[in-house]
């Protein structure tokens, strides 16, 4: 516990040191993103109300993500079916994860026609608005990532023409520190057989790394300017399909687009890291890009207060998920579950919240092709604050897994 609390003001200290004008940070954005953080966190891990409310929410995803397979199994038959069910033939992740995007996509597209959602992420949004005095857009679009991926950028897209550069780089960094919920999905079906009650953590590290990564890009990239939206309630911006037919269509043709990225990334990335490790290999049969990466994210895992004996192991997967992305490092956590190489629970419970998160090269391409899209007068702005916006994201995803170390105790009812 005291390790975390040490590692999180440390990886704090770490973007306030890369930070682009050190004297203009506001810190009440730091105090009120903490206390968020902490109040949120103490309600999952300590108040008994709490941890059965997410125990709750765990098995209401779980029950949908089996909705979903239904339709999966009927396009796909027994390739569908995951391990333990009469007839699978083992975990394909083409068949059996994937799919529940397009399933979770249509979803959200259904649930956004019915104003829930906007509704729900308004919500969210007055919250960071009012207790931070940040800019209503930048806020609405944090509050989005919540739920949703690069097309978050939509609910803002009137007000991304005359964003400042840190409301650029807010953008930018909890678009990548968060996971939507189509792609959170796929994580659960990834670990569910080893890790139960994952569906409720992923819910609560994606919500506890909305105020980490308001933290972290103001930190890193203070505001200089005076935003139009300051302190404004910006309502989401949407333009509503003829019908509920419609949105499914659309929701489920976001899904494929979907699919097909994280497929094409999975096939390229992967086929150029055993390119590397072969060029590797030739000169120590033991180099490998993944130990490499593990040495450099070795001395942010002991700040994260993971236990010792497991720290070499949790340090491969935060470094894998720098360039192989979250997909292939959670994937690796389950067969480490699996084999029994992890020593402690806690390891396993810090590693899945500081995973939670698109913080690779390729996902800041994504980001920043999409948002550029919208506004191609910022292209040069928003290509400027990327690098440090990553930077941000990464150590946004270091802190909410600190936070779930500070807070693990180990009797709470989500273990």
């Amino acid at each position: 516990m005291v390790i975390s609390g040490l590692g999180l003001f440390g990886f704090m200290v770490v973007a306030w040191l890369f930070s682009a004008d050190r004297r203009r940070v506001n810190w009440r954005v730091i105090f009120w993103g903490l206390l968020l953080q902490f109040s949120f966190a103490a309600f999952i891990f300590l108040i008994p109300v709490g941890s059965r409310f997410f125990l709750a929410l765990n098995d209401f995803v779980v029950m949908i993500l089996d909705c979903a397979a239904r339709g999966s199994e009927f396009a796909f038959g027994p390739l569908a079916r995951g391990p333990g069910r009469e007839g699978s033939i083992g975990f394909i992740l083409a068949f059996q994860a994937l799919p529940t995007i397009i399933f979770f996509s249509a979803l959200i597209s259904l649930l956004y026609y019915c104003q829930v959602m906007p509704f729900i992420i308004r919500l969210f949004a007055r919250v960071f608005t009012w207790l931070m005095k940040i800019s209503g857009a930048e806020a609405l679009v944090v509050a989005s990532n919540v739920f949703v991926g690069v097309e978050s950028a939509f609910t803002v897209k009137p007000h991304i023409d005359k964003m400042t550069k840190s409301e650029l780089c807010t953008m930018l960094t909890a678009g990548m520190a968060t996971v939507g919920s189509n792609v959170l999905a796929l994580y659960v079906l990834t670990l569910r057989d080893v890790f139960p009650t994952i569906a409720g953590h992923l819910v609560s590290a994606t919500l506890l790394s909305a105020p980490a990564a308001i933290i972290m890009a103001k930190l890193i990239y203070p505001e200089s300017e005076s935003p139009e939206t300051l302190g404004k309630d910006v309502r989401p911006h949407y333009e509503k399909p003829d019908n509920v037919f419609v949105a499914i269509i659309e929701g489920s043709q976001e899904g494929v687009k979907v699919i097909l990225s994280i497929a094409a990334l999975l096939i390229a990335v992967l086929g150029l890291t055993a390119l590397v490790d072969m060029f590797l290999g030739m000169v120590s049969a033991k180099l490998s890009l993944k130990l490499l990466l593990s040495y450099l994210a070795y001395p942010f895992t002991l700040m994260l207060g993971v236990t010792p004996a497991d720290v070499p192991n949790v340090a491969i997967l935060i470094g894998e998920k720098l360039v192989l992305t979250e997909v292939v490092a959670y994937q690796d956590l389950s067969v480490m579950l699996a084999d029994g190489v992890l020593v402690s629970k806690r390891s396993a419970i810090i590693a899945t919240y500081a995973l939670c998160g698109f913080t690779h090269v390729a996902s800041m391409a994504i980001f920043v092709g999409g948002i550029t899209a919208l506004a191609p007068k910022r292209t040069k702005d928003i290509s400027r604050v990327a690098l440090r916006a990553l930077l941000a994201a990464t150590l946004a995803c270091m802190m909410t897994g600190s936070v779930a170390g500070i807070f693990y105790t180990g009797e709470t009812l989500l273990f």
